[in-house]
């Protein structure tokens, strides 16, 4: 017996991320912060589906055009994304000349360290220090 408040909601798969370009946001998703493009589908002459994600990751992000009249880009995203040097990350991303914050937000524990990036529609996301 199954009860009122159970789902078959297992995992979040992907999120949406709207973007003016999405040539320009595939090379940056993949050649700057080093994700794979895992999908890229025509829904019409005008209209493409696609998805990016870190290798081996489970959720994607797809990077799609904003609804018709809608703005793209410019959004806080709620997206985190982890990394196991965040450190390490902040100088490699920089270094590929991605809009990240000036250092890396070091507050103390239990606040893992973390620092802002922002794609090149000005969608920002957090990179977290991974806590293994």
């Amino acid at each position: 017996m199954t009860s009122a408040t159970a789902t078959t909601i297992d995992r979040v798969g992907t999120v949406i991320v709207t973007v003016n370009d999405q040539d320009s946001a595939v090379a940056f998703y993949t050649d700057k912060l080093g994700f794979e493009k895992r999908t890229d589908i025509p829904v019409s002459d005008d209209y493409r589906w696609v998805e990016v994600a870190p290798a081996g990751g489970e959720t994607t992000i797809a990077v799609v055009p904003p609804r018709p009249g809608d703005a793209a880009g410019g959004a806080q995203t709620g997206i985190a994304l982890s990394s196991s040097d965040v450190d390490a990350e902040h100088a490699r991303l920089r270094e590929r000349g991605v809009d990240v914050d000036e250092s890396v937000s070091a507050m103390g524990d239990p606040v893992p360290p973390m620092f802002w990036l922002r794609d090149l529609d000005g969608n920002s996301l957090l990179v977290v220090q991974r806590q293994d």
